[in-house]
């Protein structure tokens, strides 16, 4: 019996590096705040001549939740040509943020929405690894 959890799946960043790679069009859209992305880093697709949609979930202080989040991602991934089929892969620190934001893109059609379990950072509690202990390429902005 599997769980509704509102989105198409949860994804190691291994394995959304490997959508990213695979060249049928994913796009990685980091929720994170612009302090996070400043002081943390962001992941580097430049390799893949890819650039990372970076909209904030919520900010600080607060945090405040992004009233404008779901029409900001729409617009992003509309302006690089992304529709409702195309595979959205959504990234926060840990998984958490990014897996309500996955929940509220696939509410609004994106029916192929994800979420990066472990995020950019990893989660110790749950000791899942992120895209940073991963090895995956990031870069500070």
């Amino acid at each position: 019996m599997s769980m509704d959890i509102g989105y198409q799946s949860d994804v190691t960043p291994t394995e959304a590096m490997a959508m990213l790679t695979s060249g049928e069009g994913a796009t990685l859209v980091d929720v994170r705040t612009s302090e996070e992305w400043s002081a943390v880093g962001v992941p580097d697709l430049s390799a893949l001549k890819l650039e990372p949609v970076f909209v904030e979930w919520a900010s600080q202080p607060g945090p405040v939740k992004n009233p404008s989040f779901v029409g900001d991602v729409q617009a992003q991934l509309q302006q690089r040509g992304a529709d409702e089929e195309t595979h959205v892969l959504f990234l926060c620190r840990s998984g958490a943020r990014s897996a309500a934001a996955a929940q509220a893109m696939a509410a609004a059609g994106y029916r192929n929405s994800h979420n990066v379990a472990g995020g950019f950072e990893g989660s110790p509690a749950s000791g899942t690894a992120g895209w940073k202990d991963q090895g995956l390429p990031w870069k500070m902005p």
